[in-house]
């Protein structure tokens, strides 16, 4: 029992470092053009915010379960599989790009807009602007939502084990579901809620440094 914990451990945690770090990079682009495009933006641009917008929404509004079957081809085209750890990292990363250009956007339209127009008064260009001012400004912010991010990730990767992704979901529904080993099915359970106290923790107090 303890080998199939700890390889299903090191399962999650590798789908849910992978797949946050790969929406980070991701999420960042359309949340700039979202910023930027914005009717209050450095370059209002009403039909690419537009567009970029509903994609966003329409991503968003997917359920995971779903999302990961629909988009199985391009998965065996990304990973070369439709199961296990890696090909879990595709829909894992798909389904959070959206929720992080929305939390990562809103956190760079919370920025004073004082600030950006004293930046401009000195000259900025809208490059330095976002990249010296607003993403600086916006960190604390940041590290709170993609705190959400990987939470959500978390509990997406348990989800995945439905359809054979690997990590806790997959022990917990083999071994405490399908064999009806209840043990297996609490001590699961347990780990995925010290994995998302413990994140919790952790998000708050980089929050707090940064914010003080």
């Amino acid at each position: 029992m303890a080998d199939i914990i700890l390889t299903a451990c090191k399962e999650t945690l590798i789908m849910v470092a992978a797949s946050t770090g790969l929406s980070v990079i991701l999420g960042f682009i359309p949340a700039i053009i979202l910023t930027v495009t914005a009717s209050d933006g450095l370059k209002p641009n009403k039909a690419v915010y537009t567009v970029l917008d509903l994609l966003v929404n329409i991503f968003r509004s997917f359920p995971f379960i779903i999302l990961m079957v629909i988009i199985i081809p391009f998965t065996r085209a990304i990973a070369g599989k439709s199961y296990g750890v890696g090909a879990a990292i595709v829909p894992l990363t798909v389904s959070a790009i959206p929720f992080v250009a929305r939390v990562i956007e809103s956190a760079l339209r919370e920025v004073d807009k004082g600030v950006i127009e004293a930046a401009k008064s000195f000259g900025a260009s809208n490059t330095q602007i976002i990249f010296k001012v607003m993403i600086k400004e916006a960190v604390p912010s940041i590290v709170s939502g993609i705190t959400l991010t990987v939470i959500s990730i978390i509990g997406y990767s348990a989800m995945g084990g439905a359809i054979g992704a690997g990590g806790l979901g997959d022990v917990a529904i083999r071994y405490g579901y399908q064999r009806y080993e209840t043990d297996m099915m609490i001590v699961t359970c347990v780990i995925l809620i010290i994995f998302v106290q413990g994140l919790q923790a952790l998000g708050n107090h980089l929050y707090s440094r940064l914010s003080g």
